[in-house]
């Protein structure tokens, strides 16, 4: 679990300062700062980071800030998906999952997710770990999930983009195929976007080529919670 960042109460103390004191959130229980998280994220980060970042950049976490739905609902949301967040965090080492908003940023990097060089194809490796990732999506079927391919910078953009759109489209004919059902998934190619490290080196490149997911709440869960908690 320590793997896991949890991003949600750093920015609520970032943008909420116009609206609530330090104490007041540090005197609030966990379902509290998850529906005041809600509240300040979906009207703030919700409405500027998440349509500007959904729209360009940061694809994941643009679509995760974007699906905020807030209020007291979207803490029951933050609470499964911490949940969610843990299971994936123990069932894949290799992941970087990061909990923000209601929803979770994972990326599997190519110690988890590993591609052949300019090839679209799932190692067995790549299908392994997937395979462990099936079993947590199974036990959450209520989430919307966009998978995002990336690439490194070496060789042409136009053919990185594609390449990445293919990877992104293999993932999710992988998990669709150990039956989950594809209507969960989006896939989107985001080229060489967004690198979290420096396409100078090896190193850095390997860390580039990553599979990226958004997951958020479908509707279904959206309307469990709303109506916990009106009883």
């Amino acid at each position: 679990m320590k793997k896991i960042t949890i991003l949600t109460l750093a920015l609520l103390i970032t943008v909420s300062s116009v609206f609530t004191s330090c104490d007041a959130v540090k005197n609030t229980n966990n379902t509290q700062r998850g529906a005041g998280a809600g509240v300040v994220l979906g009207s703030v980060l919700g409405a500027v980071l998440g349509n500007n970042l959904g729209k360009g950049g940061n694809g994941a976490l643009g679509a995760v800030l974007g699906g905020v739905i807030g209020g007291v609902a979207g803490g029951v949301i933050g609470n499964k998906m911490d949940k969610q967040a843990r299971e994936i965090d123990n069932a894949i080492p290799g992941a970087d999952v990061v909990r923000v908003g209601e929803g979770i940023k994972l990326v599997l990097n190519e110690n988890a997710v590993r591609f052949d060089t300019n090839k679209s194809t799932l190692t067995s490796n790549a299908k392994n770990n997937l395979d462990k990732l099936v079993k947590v999506f199974t036990d959450y079927p209520d989430t919307d999930i966009i998978i995002y391919g990336y690439t490194d910078s070496t060789g042409k953009v136009e053919f990185n983009q594609t390449l990445s759109e293919q990877r992104a489209a293999s993932v999710k004919a992988y998990l669709s195929s150990k039956g989950l059902l594809a209507s969960r998934f989006t896939v989107t190619g985001m080229g060489i976007a967004d690198p979290i490290a420096t396409n100078d080196t090896p190193e850095g490149r390997s860390q580039n080529r990553r599979v990226e997911f958004a997951i958020t709440a479908n509707s279904k869960m959206v309307q469990d919670a709303q109506k916990e908690t009106k009883q």
